[in-house]
């Protein structure tokens, strides 16, 4: 694996995990399960007619199979080993750009189980030019405990000799001499594009090399061609065709981190802060940042502000002051101009504040702490699934397969075309550059540009006298347990319904509260300020309303309400079906009711995510490394961790993912005490190499009889002699603390849209009388893969696991197999193929759920 070759970011770690577990040949075959092998016995497999090349199994370790149309590759770890011919041509890795999550790429690409072999290039192209000691062979344990590591354990570098003809011949010459010709290339569009244009030149490369005599013409045959696989490492989130780049999530965190370390400080001597985030000519982490901490102002390179601006910033920020606000907020992308491209910096900005309202007002640049720190929860899972992925994509592929870069859609790994992805990113360059800038926008996607909008309608408020009236009235409540996000969800609610002219209506205390009439009309700038604070500001109880049915009918009917927000987890869903099951009874109930899924088990149907369980997720991360830090202190002992989740176990098998956990037992997967020998077994052997500390996941309800207590006597008693047992219940943390930046926007975004919903069924009902009983009135809104969907509450019943409070089919399942192969059990993983094309082609008429 090269090293990056470009600017650092923090999470290239479990990329290269993933990859050296899968590394593979360039030619391979399947199907191996045909042939009953033993011993060291060869034989070579046979291959469908499509695939060319040889693959030579041996020895009884790995297994891969591939079924036509080649639409799912499964790889069982522990049954043969493919590749194992020492002359086969080998897989390599490039860390090209040094982020958060890259630790996370390497580990999954390092480790998932196809190939023998796997170099990895130290100092990204500069390496792959200067070969020698630069190209080393990674193993195993060589990518052990680097999950939680910043930047890049094997370096990066810009690279000039890479950019000529000459060095990248040298680079050729390189590979052949160790059988390279698969290349997993971690980088920003500029990397991809050298890799790129390397594939196309590579026959003609290795032509020039025979006639010079540094390579013979067996080799050029040999290693006739070069596949090329990318994985977009850039912390600006600047690439088109993904939603989110690797580290783009860690660099939020640290944003957030800082900005809210401000706020304190601003507030008590009363001051207006600038503060410059990176991004280069992209606007991603400035737009974000700014929605996340509830900005005043945000610059962004691809929409300037119009002229005059100077005089609306201005206006703007003494209304706020005038609102008895004590601080300002202003967000500047590094790269931010105005209409005609001259750079709007931040110096510049403070000198106007300054000058036209004599704020006392200072400058914070955060510079490259943005690509520092420990990664993510988030980028830790993504860069593994990449890593996975883009292995897979280098196994396929032959000949005639395109260069392809690993994308995120929604919640799905994708393979798109590099060279169209790389032609969009530069398409927005070009458009900005010709201040084509409506362009721009659309051209960085549908989430960029709702982004955009969502921060405009919630920051700026228009006079009440421009503002339409509805004569509705909306009440926002919150009903579970507290999670992370739950208040910038009420903040998005109350300033979008306000916007669109209806009068809203807070409900304290949940159901209860609603029942004993604790409800209070909420303003504009009552939510100022409440994006960053975690918890439950509204209060929250778990009751549902079967019993206190009238009595909230009478403070409906009292208070006119004519649709209700439900915010909340399991318990608003049951609540939801309770009130809609009432409506027959009660015609108050028979208003639009929307719920938006908030809880840190995740266990809502209708949606694949939950407000609140990124934060929860990175919390469990966050503990989970500092206790695998004490265990690597005192050597040999194994650390069992009970997560929450009730029977969902989202947190736990995530959890375990990204803190690259040996086990974790969930209710979803029924195990029994041969799984836990097993375990036990696995660790006894794992202590026998360098690395000796074990990390194990519980979920708090995954087996009646199987508990904590129980898990951890037998581990101790089994693991007498070789390691020692400790325990460690994480409880009710998992619910506190400041949310991420994750939660924050999603919070944000769904709120707002469920609010959209509510005023378009509004105005739908307009004349026609105010009577809502159809099931397409009362949806939980949710994300399905890549769509943001409203599902009638009628229709989900049957997707319930009501006894278990769980859907019956969860996504992230899908995912428990890779958690296994990278803590080196067998296990089976299915990944995605190459149809999905359409996300380049048509992204803008999709309503993405990135965030």
């Amino acid at each position: 694996m090269p090293g990056h070759a470009e600017a650092p970011t923090r999470m290239l770690s479990p990329v290269i995990d993933t990859t050296v577990a899968m590394c593979a040949t360039n030619s391979f075959r399947v199907d191996v399960s045909l042939f009953s092998i033993s011993g060291t016995i060869r034989q070579q497999a046979h291959c469908p007619p499509s695939f060319s090349g040889r693959v030579w199994v041996e020895s009884p370790l790995f297994e891969v199979t591939l079924k036509r149309p080649f639409r799912h590759l499964r790889l069982y770890q522990h049954w043969y080993r493919v590749g194992s011919n020492p002359e086969e041509p080998r897989f390599v890795v490039i860390c090209i750009s040094i982020l958060p999550s890259v630790g996370s790429v390497i580990v999954s690409a390092e480790r998932s189980p196809v190939l023998r072999r796997s170099p990895s290039l130290p100092q990204g192209y500069q390496g792959m030019v200067d070969g020698g000691s630069n190209i080393v062979e990674a193993d195993w344990e060589s990518v052990s405990s680097i999950l939680q590591v910043g930047g890049t354990i094997i370096g990066s570098a810009r690279c000039k000799a890479f950019r000529s003809r000459e060095g990248r011949l040298q680079a050729a010459r390189n590979l052949v001499q160790l059988g390279i010709t698969n290349l997993c290339v971690i980088g920003g569009d500029g990397s991809l594009t050298g890799a790129n244009i390397f594939r196309k030149e590579w026959s003609g490369l290795l032509e020039e090399l025979a006639q010079n005599g540094q390579i013979n013409k067996e080799e050029v045959e040999k290693y006739s061609y070069l596949n090329v696989v990318g994985m977009v490492g850039s912390i600006d989130n600047d690439f088109c065709g993904t939603d989110m780049t690797i580290g783009t999530d860690s660099a939020l965190h640290r944003i957030i981190e800082v900005i809210d370390a401000i706020m304190t400080t601003a507030q008590s001597h009363q001051r207006t802060f600038v503060l410059e985030v990176m991004g280069r000519h992209c606007g991603y982490l400035a737009l974000v940042s700014a929605l996340a901490c509830g900005a005043d102002w945000v610059f962004l390179p691809e929409s300037p502000p119009e002229e005059g601006w100077q005089e609306n910033m201005c206006v703007k920020l003494s209304e706020n002051r005038a609102r008895k606000k004590r601080l300002n907020i202003i967000i500047v992308a590094e790269g931010a101009i105005d209409t005609q491209n001259k750079p709007i910096t931040s110096e510049q900005i403070k000198e106007l504040v300054v000058t036209q309202l004599g704020y006392d007002t200072r400058v914070t640049i955060l510079g490259h702490v943005q690509r520092g720190g420990t990664p993510s929860a988030f980028d830790r899972i993504l860069a593994s699934r990449m890593g996975v992925e883009a292995v897979v994509a280098l196994l396929q592929a032959t000949p005639e397969t395109p260069a392809c870069v690993v994308s995120l859609s929604g919640n799905q790994a994708v393979r798109l075309p590099l060279v169209k992805c790389v032609q969009m990113t530069q398409d927005v360059q070009k458009a900005m550059d010709e201040r084509r800038f409506k362009d721009a926008v659309q051209l960085r996607g549908r989430s960029f540009e709702n982004n955009l909008n969502t921060y405009k309608r919630l920051a700026i408020k228009m006079p009440d006298t421009q503002i339409p009236k509805s004569n509705c009235n909306v009440g926002v409540i919150n009903v579970g347990a507290p999670a992370a996000g739950m208040n910038a969800a009420v903040r998005a609610a109350v300033r979008v319904g306000i916007a669109d002219g209806h009068k809203m209506f807070a409900v304290y205390d949940g159901f209860e509260g609603f029942a004993k009439g604790q409800i209070k009309e909420i303003g504009w700038g009552d939510v100022g300020g409440w994006t960053g604070q975690g918890g439950s500001i509204l209060g929250t109880k778990r009751t549902l309303p079967g019993k206190y049915l009238t009595e909230i009918a009478g403070q409906m009917r009292t208070h006119s309400i004519n649709a209700l927000l439900i915010i909340g987890g399991f318990e608003a869903y049951l609540g939801l079906l309770e009130l809609s099951a009432a409506r027959e009874k009660h015609e108050e109930f028979c208003v639009p009711m929307v719920m938006v899924p908030a809880t840190v088990s995740n266990n809502v149907p209708g949606s694949d995510f939950s407000i609140g369980a990124d934060t929860a997720l990175n919390t469990i991360t966050d503990t989970c490394d500092r206790i695998k830090q004490s265990a690597s202190g005192t050597k040999r002992r194994v650390f069992i961790i009970e997560t929450m989740g009730g029977y969902c176990g989202y947190l736990a098998n995530m959890g375990g993912l990204a803190a690259g956990a040996d086990a974790a037992y969930i209710f979803e997967e029924p195990f029994d005490i041969r799984d836990l020998q097993a375990n036990v077994e696995h660790l006894t052997e794992k202590m026998k190499t360098t690395i000796q500390r074990g990390l194990v996941l519980r979920n708090e309800s995954c087996s009646e009889n199987y508990t904590t207590d129980f898990i951890y006597q037998l581990y101790s008693e089994e693991g007498k002699g070789v390691f020692d047992c400790r325990k460690n219940v994480l409880g009710h943390m998992q619910q506190g603390g400041a949310p991420s930046p994750f939660d924050r926007n999603f919070g944000t975004k769904m709120s707002a849209r469920a609010m959209q919903w509510i005023t378009t069924k509004l105005k739908e009902s307009q004349g026609k009388g105010r009577r809502f009983v159809s099931d397409d009135s009362i949806c939980v809104l949710g994300i399905s893969k890549r769509n943001l969907v409203f599902r009638p509450v009628a229709e989900l019943k049957k997707e319930t696991d009501f006894e278990h409070r769980i859907p019956k089919e969860q996504w992230w399942l899908k995912l428990r197999p890779l958690m296994k192969i990278l803590a080196k059990y067998k296990a089976s993983f299915e990944v995605s193929d190459s149809e999905e094309l359409e996300h380049v082609h048509h992204r803008g008429h999709e309503e993405p759920a990135a965030i």
